[in-house]
């Protein structure tokens, strides 16, 4: 019986209504939600998904702004502690993930953007989105970390944002890692039975 239970939870349409109903829910997969099981599951079955572009627009701005918080600090680090610049001449800066400093600083940002603001950083909040966890109501200082080195994996093999469209609950790789989805705020994406 329990592996019953577990194909149920991967493949729905196997285990609901008559061959009609599930071929319908083997063929579509509505932009919303799609709840399996935990109360937690329940209270946001339903809630409308953010689109691609959404989520990509939330995620570039999110990184200008670590990029331009960044450059300040990056500039004091060189002629400071480094001493690899001396103020006056040209110096290049280069941003990359590879580098600690750089990292670091992602980090920061999308940590505390996201827990401070339980998933609404600037980008999400401009893009009219919104990282929600699918464990608990608040995302947790953990979760957010997660989901930057999420950010990682799925930069590194863009597989991880493709499986964005392959998902039925458009789920990337750093949302499966963090357990979380991004839920559309705008008003015209709000079902009716949506509270």
């Amino acid at each position: 019986m329990p592996n019953r239970h577990r194909v149920c939870i991967l493949d729905r349409a196997k285990c609901e209504g008559d061959k009609a109903t599930r071929e319908k829910l083997a063929n579509t997969a509505p932009p919303y939600f799609n709840a399996h099981e935990t109360a937690r599951f329940d209270e946001l079955d339903g809630l409308p998904l953010a689109s691609f572009g959404q989520r990509a627009l939330g995620f570039f701005i999110d990184l200008a702004l670590v990029i331009l918080l960044w450059i300040p600090f990056e500039l004091l680090w060189e002629r400071f502690v480094s001493h690899e610049w001396n103020g006056r001449s040209r110096f290049a800066i280069n941003f990359n993930f590879h580098e600690w400093r750089s990292l670091a600083a992602a980090m920061l940002y999308f940590v505390a953007a996201n827990y401070l603001s339980n998933g609404r950083s600037i980008g999400k909040w401009i893009a009219r989105s919104r990282v929600v966890s699918l464990a608990r109501p608040h995302l947790g200082l953990w979760q957010c970390a997660e989901r930057v080195l999420g950010y990682a994996v799925s930069v590194a093999e863009i597989v991880g944002f493709i499986q964005y469209f392959f998902s039925p609950n458009r789920m990337s790789m750093h949302d499966r890692i963090a357990e979380t989805i991004v839920i559309d705020l705008r008003e015209s994406a709000k079902p009716h039975s949506v509270r």
